[in-house]
């Protein structure tokens, strides 16, 4: 290249070494970008990667639970026992409770401290099977209550019908009461105060339709 072709200006770099060569060259001078875009680039990665992380993090919880999937708040389903239960549909099982009495009976031994055991206790067949007033009053005489006692008339005094074991009692006597009920295993649903029993010599009527379960 001639001198007059050469477009840079003299500097430091056209000092003639020995040998006559000169000691650098020209380049043509770099734009802005050139020098800019490669940070660019790093920080674009960077942000991306960044970006990711974040949502990978996030994403760790339970997918059902951050969609609020009703599958996993739903309740279990009722068991078809408790379903039963609820409907008040039967379940099919014997209840083991003869068919003469209904259930509810109380416990004697827990009612037998409050119970007046000299009271005297008129029993009154009033069903069909003979002889079912003496075999419950000697029962009772069984069980410590020394005033029962069978009477031969076959209907109560008061002239009522009954279709269930009933025990009828006076005022004050429902202590009394509940223990012979007890004994007999007469739902307390078929305890009756009654005035006529208040009128009379006795404490407790017992009117027996059937045979108490729990005479056997």
């Amino acid at each position: 290249m001639t001198k007059s072709g050469y477009p840079y200006p003299p500097d430091e770099f056209d000092v003639a070494v020995p040998g006559g060569a000169p000691v650098g060259v020209h380049r043509a001078p770099r734009s802005g970008w050139s020098s800019a875009w490669p940070f660019l680039l790093v920080a674009v990665v960077c942000a991306a990667v960044a970006w990711g992380g974040i949502t990978l993090l996030s994403g760790d919880g339970d997918p059902a639970e951050a969609s609020g999937d009703p599958s996993t708040s739903a309740s279990a389903p009722a068991s078809p026992s408790a379903s039963a239960s609820a409907s008040g549909e039967p379940s099919g099982e014997p209840s083991g409770e003869p068919s003469g009495e209904t259930g509810g009976a109380a416990d004697p031994a827990a009612l037998k401290a409050g119970a007046d055991l000299t009271a005297q206790v008129a029993v009154y067949n009033v069903g069909q099977e003979a002889g079912l007033a003496g075999e419950t009053a000697e029962y009772l005489t069984g069980q410590d209550v020394a005033g029962a006692a069978l009477r031969e008339e076959p209907q109560t005094p008061d002239g009522a019908t009954y279709t269930e074991n009933t025990v009828l009692y006076g005022a004050n006597r429902a202590e009394t009461a509940a223990y012979i009920a007890a004994l007999l295993g007469i739902p307390e649903a078929n305890m009756v105060e009654s005035a006529a029993v208040s009128d009379s010599p006795e404490a407790v009527w017992v009117a027996v339709v059937t045979r108490p379960a729990t005479m056997g």
